[in-house]
């Protein structure tokens, strides 16, 4: 399972993970599929190569009135079945939107999709939210994607936050921007636990033993790794991979389990005492009844994630995708969204418009969604495969440590 469907996705006004759970996982994945076994409509971009003009492409284009938008459940605001900040979008620029949550996993998405994309065909979506990673690269190596046309994104030159600008695994922001953000840190609860919680080695603690929680996801589990033997996950090499495995065999005594998204109940429960964790997560268990669970961020460092939005590869409607881009980067409309979603805020400036006019102190004073400037220099990205074969070697070094 991916591991972007559960990290952070909980939301107080309707928990992600019970609508899942309840719903069904494949569900929506099986519904789309059908819907995209029935679209056939010639791309206004075609798949061969990548030499596109794309200045020439952006000229060609034309504002058509519709958005086709494919995003992960719970993922936008939402009340009674109506998104405000997609109804403001239609009131000023006259773009109807189709907006739909069918994205629960990157990977099957992906491979729902690639099809129409190597044929040079829609895909039915033209904006779609991926998180960085190995998908993503495939997206971008494979030329699926459209290059951004950035004198069209004013407001993301003027509000995103440095934290979401120039991404390793998307060197000037040329085909995506970010939608969200999320930590991943510590997370330990404060009934069980009487000191301060400070670093990676405090996952290795003795007096923890039974009670240490960590995560089922290959990536997340070995840029903890790196970053505890003090290597930076986006500049690690295969030597440094092999090299930090010998600390999380050395842990594995400690840990009670390596857990998918259901590792916050049993750090609510006191299961776990301390967990890898997902910022998001414990920033909506703080709101939702448990106030003694505490996010840190090691001293050694920890790791960001983007969802980010791309323009498909023969999507019908590019203009308007940019348009919404270009109008999410407000600090309205992020303001809305956020204080709604509750993640990390690409756009800094929406803290204001949550704090004096949505009234809401708790989403804008919190450092989980809104952090300081200082927190850059110690977040580090995800490593970006070269190729499927170094992805492969990711996997064969790391899935052994879980599977044990």
């Amino acid at each position: 399972m991916d591991p972007a469907l559960f990290r952070g996705l909980t939301q107080r006004r309707l928990p992600r993970r019970e609508l899942l759970r309840s719903a069904g996982l494949g569900a929506g994945l099986l519904g789309f599929s059908a819907l995209l076994g029935a679209c056939g409509i010639a791309g206004s971009a075609s798949r061969e190569g990548s030499d596109v003009n794309w200045d020439s492409f952006w000229a060609q284009q034309r504002k058509t009135g519709v958005l086709n938008f494919a995003n992960w459940p719970l993922y936008i605001d939402t009340e009674h079945g109506r998104s405000q900040s997609l109804a403001l979008f239609t009131k000023a620029t006259g773009i109807k939107v189709n907006y739909e949550a069918v994205i629960q996993n990157n990977e099957p998405f992906y491979a729902t999709i690639e099809p129409q994309l190597a044929a040079g065909e829609s895909t039915g979506y033209d904006l779609a939210v991926f998180t960085n990673g190995w998908n993503l690269t495939q997206l971008i190596d494979s030329n699926f994607l459209v290059e951004l046309d950035h004198s069209k994104l004013p407001n993301f030159q003027r509000y995103a936050s440095d934290l979401v600008r120039n991404p390793n695994y998307d060197p000037g922001n040329k085909h995506s921007v970010t939608w969200q953000t999320g930590f991943t840190g510590i997370a330990y609860n404060t009934k069980y636990i009487d000191r301060e919680i400070t670093s990676f080695d405090d996952l290795a603690d003795p007096a923890f033993s039974g009670h240490v929680g960590m995560m089922n996801d290959n990536v997340e589990l070995g840029c903890a790794a790196l970053l505890h033997m003090g290597v930076n996950p986006e500049v690690s090499t295969p030597k440094d991979w092999q090299e930090s495995t010998k600390w999380l065999k050395k842990q594995r005594r400690l840990v009670s389990g390596y857990y998918d998204q259901s590792y916050i109940q049993h750090l609510e429960n006191g299961d776990t005492w301390i967990t890898q964790a997902w910022s998001g997560d414990v920033f909506q268990a703080n709101q939702s009844g448990y106030p003694h669970l505490k996010f840190v961020v090691p001293k050694e460092g920890q790791i960001v994630w983007h969802d980010n939005m791309v323009i498909l590869r023969g999507a019908q409607n590019p203009v308007s995708a940019l348009e919404w881009m270009n109008f999410y980067y407000t600090p309205k409309i992020a303001g809305i969204v956020e204080n709604w979603v509750n993640y990390v805020c690409p756009v800094p400036e929406a803290q204001r418009y949550i704090m004096d006019v949505l009234k809401d102190p708790t989403v804008a004073n919190s450092p989980l969604v809104f952090p300081s400037a200082s927190i850059d220099a110690v977040s580090h990205g995800y490593y970006v495969y070269k190729d499927y074969d170094e992805y492969q070697q990711w996997n064969d070094t790391y899935n052994p440590i879980i599977e044990s």
